[in-house]
């Protein structure tokens, strides 16, 4: 007997599945590493942690999400760096731990499944994974006619990483005198955007308009820049056993952020002008006319990650910091803590 209904017809494109599983089979591959041969298609990923030859490892693990940047990869059709992004959410809290990132999981949602679009989101997740040094060792793609406008989609992740006990972060011997180091980050990477959309709204543009601080580019070009992967340096910095603490400055800015790694008695003093303060940042604050103090507990403002290390490594720490490509510098220092947990000098 046939029916006339099937998954299909009721939005389910089962066949669509299959061929994107086959499209992104090569790109997990290239995201092999010791643990991990990041084969697809089983019930389960598989990692085998013995091959990473740990002593008394930790797992460490994290999950995220890109948030309201989304919405730009939706209006300017731009998908393949939105993955970056969702990696990047994750595994730079993970090293934040002094943990190495092992392996990595998605999760993407949508109304209706477009092949291309979801091709484009994993190669960005992918790329990711190299960066970080992780594998793509499974996910989930979801097909939910109803639940999500037509070519909306969502996407999570989830890392999972490993760190000797002895060496998980923050340490203990964090005490006042100990310098505080900026690392420089791509953009607004993938917090505040909420705020920026407003501004836009605001300012009467949107992210096809010419980016008045950018020449060439649109302000969707320069705002879907993606978030900077940290990992590498910052493990450098493990190994050479300088990081004292690591903070990721996502949501909450340096307000919120820098305190999770200090002990209840000890502050940061932060010195503004002493870093790069990015002219997207620039733009955004005048723009919008935001204070200071709202743009430093909202944005990154040119600083993705703080590094705490003695005041005797501090050079050693930014040397490396830079053979490893990133742009270091001194933002200020801790300090035994009188009132708020991060002091803005220079406001």
């Amino acid at each position: 007997m046939t029916g006339k209904n099937s998954y299909k017809n009721a939005g389910v494109d089962i066949d669509a599945g299959n061929e994107l599983v086959s499209r992104i089979k090569p790109l997990a591959k290239s995201t092999r590493r010791v643990g991990a041969d990041a084969d697809l298609g089983g019930f389960g990923g598989l990692f085998d942690l013995a091959a990473c030859k740990y002593n008394d490892p930790v797992l460490v693990s994290a999950n995220d999400g890109v948030g309201t940047k989304l919405m730009l990869a939706f209006e300017t059709g731009i998908h393949d760096t939105v993955g970056i992004d969702l990696v990047a959410m994750c595994v730079n809290d993970l090293v934040v731990q002094g943990a190495e990132p092992l392996f990595f999981l998605d999760y993407f949602a949508t109304g209706g499944l477009d092949i291309d679009v979801v091709h484009n989101v994993i190669k960005g997740i992918a790329e990711g994974c190299r960066q970080a040094g992780a594998a793509l060792i499974g996910g989930e793609t979801a097909e939910m006619p109803g639940m999500y406008s037509k070519g909306h989609y969502d996407l999570a992740g989830f890392a999972v990483g490993a760190v000797e006990r002895s060496k998980i972060l923050p340490r203990g011997d964090i005490k006042a005198g100990d310098v505080i180091i900026g690392i420089t980050s791509s953009g607004v990477h993938s917090n505040g955007f909420s705020l920026v959309r407003h501004v836009l709204k605001g300012a009467g543009l949107d992210y096809n308009s010419p980016a008045p601080f950018a020449a060439g580019k649109t302000l969707g070009e320069v705002l879907i820049t993606p978030t900077r992967i940290y990992v590498k340096s910052c493990l450098a910095l493990c190994k050479s056993a300088t990081a004292k603490a690591f903070a990721h400055i996502t949501g909450g800015g340096f307000i919120e952020n820098i305190p999770r790694v200090l002990p209840e008695n000890l502050a940061a003093s932060i010195n503004y002008g002493t870093w790069d303060f990015l002219p997207v940042f620039k733009w955004l604050m005048d723009a919008g006319k935001i204070d200071m103090l709202e743009m430093l507990r909202t944005f990154n403002c040119g600083v993705g990650m703080i590094v705490v290390v003695d005041s005797n490594d501090a050079d050693a720490a930014i040397k490396l910091l830079i053979e490893h490509g990133e742009n270091a510098t001194i933002i200020g220092k801790i300090v035994p803590r009188t009132g708020e947990a991060v002091e803005i000098n220079g406001l």
